[in-house]
């Protein structure tokens, strides 16, 4: 008998392709075979973004469908893009399993889809393959798209998603309080953009009714009220290459690994890390607000600036910046991020709060200052600040503007004190106990593997 096959398809996007192929990594650990199925553009994006010592092509089979649109069109355009997915995905995907198991010993056994490719979970189910939907975002987030039925009977949204007056909400009694408008459509681009995704996230919650398992990356020790509230949510993270004892793959851009000899460098608990994902995109003032109060802070820090996290052209520095800061700032185009929160010379994360680096920062004890950008990134703030109390978030001027003196401010507030990093050490020990021999998140995956066995 051959090996279990499982076929992987995250969101095209950089925030779901990283966790859902360490799970496939996690997979190939056990004695499966993987095929990973990313998008043409970004499969060229991770190829390319791929170093010498990183074997990941050779543990998993890396194949790739298109989405439907052209090489230069927008894929930040999230309506464009979740269209052309929509309408182009499903047949490919439907091709690419019959000309594997039309050729390989090993069919497919098993259909792993991101939650918001829910529709591959509808291909997989009309091909008769076992289907288990992968959430790679907080069960909360997840737990609050399954309750959209309920928010809608309470007119607490209408059945376009939409909140006609702002106010906080509990899922239920023993969750937190959430704001309707941090509700992850609503942070989401123009009135129609949101509508839209409402659509998107509704179908999905749909979909999902046709899966097997639904599995998250999260812990039951971070988010107990969300599970407890769905219990068909089954924690399995938090997902991280260090408890593989391996490195992360999947990035779209190429790592500069150099920051690891300057991080070696730098004192104990003393540099301020600095990254906003791979979406983030500012204006020059605030760019330009955000370099003058880091060197403001008189602290060492490590910034990721992305070639495209700024409208202008490259010189969007403060005039001098570079000069001034270059015995204590260095500036990488991408890191190699869990590397980097796992260093002792960290002492806090300037963050978006993207759920992989919201689990990667935790499971390091590292404390946060909370810098969201779009959708789900406002409700993990509210994670960080108000129920885990590992972070504080920046409050913006009456420009809209997060300015230098707040940004100071902030740091020495979080960093003078002990109060965040103990707490955030709590909450190391629980993530690190959730994946070890005996840990919630440990049994599940144990199950999962087993049931994909059968």
């Amino acid at each position: 008998m051959g090996k279990p096959h499982v076929l992987a398809i995250p969101y095209p996007a950089q925030g779901h392709v990283i966790p859902l192929l360490e799970l496939a990594q996690w997979l190939v650990k056990h004695g499966f075979k993987v095929t990973f199925v990313n998008t043409d553009f970004n499969h060229e994006r991770v190829l390319n973004a791929l170093s010498g010592e990183d074997d990941v092509g050779d543990q998993i089979h890396l194949v790739s469908i298109p989405d439907g649109l052209e090489s230069q069109e927008d894929r930040n355009d999230l309506v464009k893009l979740t269209q052309s997915i929509f309408q182009v995905m499903p047949g490919k995907l439907e091709e690419l399993i019959e000309k594997i198991n039309g050729s390989d010993d090993n069919m497919i056994t098993c259909l792993v889809a991101d939650e918001n490719m829910g529709w591959a979970l509808e291909v997989a189910q009309k091909m008769q393959i076992s289907r288990a939907a992968f959430w790679p975002a907080s069960a909360a987030l997840l737990a609050l798209a399954f309750s959209i039925p309920q928010l809608i009977d309470k007119e607490i949204i209408e059945h376009d998603g939409i909140s006609t007056r702002s106010q906080m909400i509990q899922l239920s009694p023993s969750m937190p309080v959430m704001s309707t408008e941090n509700f992850a459509w609503a942070r989401i681009g123009d009135l129609p953009t949101q509508k839209f995704i409402f659509e998107f996230v509704t179908r999905n919650a749909k979909s999902v009714e046709v899966a097997d398992w639904l599995i998250c990356n999260s812990a039951r020790q971070l988010e107990p009220a969300a599970f407890e509230l769905f219990p068909n949510i089954l924690p399995i993270g938090p997902l991280l290459a260090s408890n593989r004892l391996g490195s992360s793959s999947g990035n779209f851009w190429p790592e500069d690994s150099t920051c690891l000899e300057w991080l070696d460098q730098q004192p104990a608990n003393s540099v301020i890390y600095v990254a906003f994902g791979s979406f983030t995109v500012f204006d020059q003032s605030q760019f330009q607000e955000l370099a003058l109060g880091l060197e403001h802070t008189n602290r060492p820090f490590l910034w990721v600036v992305r070639p495209d996290i700024t409208y202008e052209a490259d010189d969007a520095y403060p005039k001098g910046f570079k000069e001034r800061v270059e015995t204590r700032g260095r500036l990488v185009g991408w890191a190699p991020q869990q590397k980097v929160l796992s260093h002792p010379s960290i002492a806090c994360f300037l963050s978006h709060c993207g759920w992989n680096s919201t689990m990667e920062s935790l499971s390091n004890g590292v404390p946060f200052l909370c810098w969201p950008y779009f959708a789900d990134q406002f409700l993990n703030e509210e994670y960080i600040c108000d129920v885990w109390k590992v972070g504080l978030g920046f409050k913006r001027d009456e420009t809209g503007i997060i300015g230098r003196g707040e940004i100071k401010e902030k740091v020495e507030q979080l960093l003078c004190g002990k109060t965040f990093k103990t707490r955030a050490m709590e909450l190391k020990e629980a993530a690190a106990e959730s994946v070890k021999e005996g840990g919630c998140s440990h049994n599940n995956f144990k199950k999962f593997i087993e049931w994909v066995k059968a």
